[in-house]
């Protein structure tokens, strides 16, 4: 005999199932959303309703003939009644986007961190993350939940933050400390995530991109740090202790420049904002870039290899000297490179996605989930908001 939780369980992956249908089929008819999944009629029929009237979906004003009988109509993901909060803490600057189910960056701000200090941080994260929802509140829009990307190594696990050299934070339990100060800034109760800022960069491109990513990309952030935020078939990849995809300290060249961390030739002394600054022309940057992508394709085989960050941003000679590279090195081996693009939200990708965090959570109830709260109700619970 099944139990109320197997019950449930069961109940959001088919309602999962038929959100990511229509997100990758907008236009699908009920009766067509259960040939696709294998539901029944009757189940489909009321899920269908249950997140129409939920603000997940909503019905277009065109019918589509279907032969025999009624018109069918077409449903697709609802883009103005609920949405989705993201924040990306960067070394020292904020960043904080509204943004609906399907990517749309409905409001934006970005200002200095006010202090370095995790109480600091939290607080000013809490006064902006209000600032957003009072965007969505005057759009009639519903918050589904926030995401927060972090500088750092970020344990799912447990919630801690274990590493965030630049910030000087270690062994940070940070998800207490966010969930207090949104409930003292007056934030509704929403789950909130965490995760570290490559990787939530990295779900910007693969939840909300146009389909070019399938099941794996990887996204290389330049900025003061270096990372990559990894997706491998259909979840973040993360690693044991969060530190999957700390490639800011792969080494590049064998007793090259003296990095921070102690070592010589790490990545970042090569494209790391730091770096580039002192330099008149960044295009050996690109080179080293090139390189490191050169490395994660063969490691990983992603389908998409995004880059990203302010490094890039500043200097886009960087960007196509990396993707020359590349393809030099494809050329050599008789091999197809994959597909090298700039991100599609620029600056603003590590906190659209962290935005996007939240949506890719709600969408794999089977996955293990990265650390969740909200505001006074425990995680568990938290889940079913």
């Amino acid at each position: 005999m099944k139990t109320t939780g197997d019950q449930q369980l069961v109940k959001r992956i088919n309602r999962s199932v038929l959100l990511r249908l229509l997100r990758n089929q907008p236009g699908c008819s009920r009766a067509q959303l259960a040939s696709h999944s294998g539901l029944t009629k009757s189940t489909v029929s009321l899920l269908v309703r249950e997140l129409i009237d939920e603000g997940w979906l909503s019905e277009t004003s065109l019918a589509a003939a279907s032969g025999v009988g009624r018109p069918s109509t077409p449903l697709q993901i609802d883009t103005r009644s609920r949405g989705l909060i993201g924040v990306e803490v960067a070394v020292d600057t904020l960043r904080v986007v509204s943004v609906s189910l399907l990517g749309q960056v409905l409001w934006s701000t970005e200002e200095p961190l006010r202090g370095t200090q995790p109480q600091d941080v939290c607080s000013q994260i809490g006064e902006l993350t209000v600032l957003a929802h009072a965007q969505l509140v005057s759009r009639g829009m519903q918050l589904s939940g926030v995401g927060v990307g972090l500088p750092g190594a970020f344990d799912e696990a447990t919630g801690v933050l274990r590493f965030a050299p630049n910030l000087g934070w270690r062994n940070v339990d940070f998800v207490p400390q966010i969930t207090r100060a949104l409930a003292h800034a007056g934030l509704p109760p929403v789950p909130v995530h965490v995760q570290n800022e490559a990787d939530t960069a990295a779900l910007s491109e693969y939840e909300f991109s146009e389909g070019d990513s399938k099941d794996s990309l990887i996204f290389v952030t330049c900025d003061v740090g270096v990372g990559a935020g990894i997706v491998l078939n259909d979840r973040l990849f993360t690693g044991m202790q969060g530190m999957a995809g700390e490639i800011g300290h792969s080494i590049l060249q064998i007793d090259g420049p003296l990095c921070s961390c102690g070592r010589h030739g790490c990545a970042e002394t090569f494209i790391g904002s730091g770096a580039l600054g002192q330099l008149a022309d960044a295009r050996r940057s690109g080179y080293y870039l090139g390189v490191l992508l050169q490395n994660l394709w063969t490691t990983f085989d992603p389908s998409v290899l995004v880059v990203g960050g302010s490094s890039c941003h500043r200097f886009p000679d960087m960007v196509q000297v990396a993707q020359e590279t590349l393809k030099n090195y494809a050329l050599q081996a008789g091999m197809a490179a994959p597909v090298v693009r700039v991100a599609r939200y620029g600056l603003l990708a590590s906190a659209v996605g962290a935005a996007a965090l939240v949506l890719h959570q709600y969408l794999r109830p089977m996955h293990p989930r990265g650390h969740l709260a909200a505001h006074g109700v425990p995680a568990r619970a938290a889940a079913f908001l």
